[in-house]
């Protein structure tokens, strides 16, 4: 998994293995930038994260997390929670 910063893209570090995807995008969230599933398959889901004005790419997120597969099961983009599972969280 690669992750950034939504603010500055040039701040993006290597990936960690040990980083909980979900905290991720809900970090992306939390500083006001846009996430979208770019590709869901048998083998997990991917997901862009782009710059705060919901333009450009910065990172992607590559996963099979069950927790991450949870989290984007009722959802296709950074917004409010949909499914009964997200609400109540």
């Amino acid at each position: 998994m690669t992750v950034g910063s939504p603010l500055n893209p040039g701040d993006a570090h290597p990936p960690d293995p040990a980083e909980n995807p979900v905290d991720v995008l809900r970090r992306w969230e939390d500083f006001g930038a846009v996430w979208e599933v770019v590709d869901r398959g048998e083998f997990g889901v991917t997901v862009s994260l782009c710059r705060c004005d919901g333009g450009e790419e910065v990172q992607r997120v590559t996963s099979a997390d069950p927790e991450l597969l949870a989290f984007l099961a009722s959802r296709d983009t950074a917004g409010p929670p949909t499914s009964p599972e997200e609400l109540s969280q």
